[in-house]
This record gives C-alpha cells, sequence and structure tokens, in this order.
C-alpha cells in the first residue's frame, strides 16, 4: 500500500477538517486554518456540499426508489456518507464506493459497515479509468437496474474541462434508463473572495482544485433531465424546512434522471 505522507497537507484531510472530522494531521489543520483565514466561508462550503449530498440521497431513495449508488470520489468517511443515509431509509441499498486515495483506502472501513440487507463495496480505482470502475462496480451493483452516480466535488481537480466531461460521459454511458447523477462542484461567478482564495491555494504547489463557471457545471448534465430546481447554489437545492434562509454561495449542483 502506497505510504501515507503526514508532511504535507492533502486536500481530502483538509476537507474532513473542516467538516469537523478527526482524520487529519496538524499540517492539514494549520493549511485548513491559513485557508479560514483568507476565506472563512470555505467551512460553510464543505458543509452545504455535504448538506447537499445528504438531501439528494434523500430524494433518490425516497421519491425516486433508487436502491443503488455509485460514489466516485469518496473521500475521508465523516457522518452521514452515502451508504448510512440511504440506507437509514432503505436498508436493502447497495453502494459501491471508489477512490485512490491511500488514506481514504485506509479508512474505508468505516464505510464498509452496512444494514444486513443491503451490501456496500470500496473499489481503490482512479475517476480517470471509468470503464474499469463500472466493471468493478457490477460486482456489486446489478447495473441493469437503475443506479446513482455521485461526484461531488472531484471534478475540480481534473485540470482540463472537455477531460472532466468526458469522464462524466463514459461513466453515465455504463449506466441503464432511470439512472441519475448526483454532482456538485465548487463555481465561479457567486463570490469573489472564495475564488482568491481558491487560486491563491492552487499557486501554493497543492493539488489544484479549479473553479468553474456554472454553465460548465451545468454542461456535465447535458442529456439528462433536471430535477426541480435545476441546477442552483448547493444551499438553495431543496432546503429543509428547518434550514436557516438557504444562501447562494460558490457551489453549485444538482440531479439528472437519465432518460
Amino acid at each position: 500500500m502506497t505510504e501515507i505522507d503526514t508532511s504535507v497537507p492533502h486536500s481530502a484531510r483538509i476537507w474532513n477538517y473542516w467538516l469537523g472530522g478527526k482524520d487529519n494531521y496538524p499540517v492539514d489543520e494549520a493549511a485548513g486554518d491559513a485557508y479560514t483565514a483568507v476565506f472563512p466561508g470555505i467551512v460553510t462550503i464543505a458543509r452545504s456540499s455535504r448538506a447537499f449530498l445528504g438531501r439528494s440521497i434523500r430524494y433518490l431513495v425516497s421519491e425516486a426508489g433508487v436502491r443503488q449508488f455509485l460514489d466516485v470520489g469518496t473521500g475521508l468517511p465523516t457522518v452521514d456518507n452515502t451508504h448510512e443515509v440511504a440506507q437509514r431509509i432503505a436498508p436493502e441499498s447497495k453502494i459501491v464506493y471508489v477512490d485512490n486515495d491511500p488514506l481514504v483506502l485506509a479508512h474505508a472501513r468505516a464505510l464498509l459497515t452496512s444494514t444486513p440487507e443491503g451490501e456496500t463495496a470500496y473499489e481503490d480505482m482512479s475517476l480517470y479509468e471509468p470503464e474499469k470502475i463500472l466493471e468493478a462496480a457490477s460486482r456489486t451493483l446489478d447495473l441493469s437496474r437503475p443506479t446513482a452516480l455521485i461526484l461531488s466535488g472531484i471534478l475540480g481537480h481534473v485540470a482540463d474541462y472537455d477531460q472532466a466531461r468526458d469522464l462524466v460521459r463514459r461513466l453515465l454511458a455504463g449506466l441503464p434508463s432511470g439512472s441519475y447523477l448526483s454532482l456538485n462542484e465548487g463555481s465561479r461567478g457567486t463570490d469573489p473572495d472564495y475564488e482568491n482564495a481558491q487560486d491563491a491555494y492552487n499557486e501554493t504547489g497543492a493539488v489544484p482544485y479549479f473553479l468553474r463557471p456554472v454553465d460548465k457545471i451545468e454542461a456535465y448534465f447535458e442529456g439528462l433531465e433536471l430535477v426541480e430546481p435545476g441546477i442552483v447554489s448547493v444551499p438553495l437545492w431543496r432546503p429543509e424546512p428547518s434550514d436557516e434562509e438557504p444562501r447562494p454561495i460558490g457551489q453549485h449542483g444538482g440531479l439528472g434522471r437519465k432518460p
């Protein structure tokens, strides 16, 4: 197994720190604190992205009847992981997690708990191998039945936008009619302070994450039927009645159904 380097900050561990998790090191806390000093709103973005994921999964299970999930670019386990949200409503749900990060792999046991009726699996694979991902997923999921593809904050790490779109297309190509794409990504055009902070972070030599204009995020859903309210800033996507008055942030996403 690839050794985990604790001497340099790591995006998944920093994200985990912002979400209030414990799977991080002092170097990640320092990087996370440095970022929040420039842009305190990053914690809101991290938590709003996570909350959107939970709401989209609850919609998929409760209203769309989906029972299979393919979560690519999983990141570190925190609270309310995909299988926990889905199996809380439908215990028979099956989830395949995909990531190729040694740190995530080390914590994968936390992702492999499951209800007796359902199933979870973890595949150590790269986003850049969509056909291999689908082949591996088919060992756990029945890919002749509707499946939800989850891409949460992963495509910003793909520097070439056309390549990012192609990866989404190839993953969706292996899923049948009635499947869904749940996607959310950092966006440009809403919060200049976030954009400046992220651009500065990308110049530090850390693994970059590229914010993209909303129309480019919308284009990931080409050919899909959007679930209302379409592609919006994530706090505005079907907020819970108990949520505070949602305000737009630089993170957009939505849910689309494959016809």
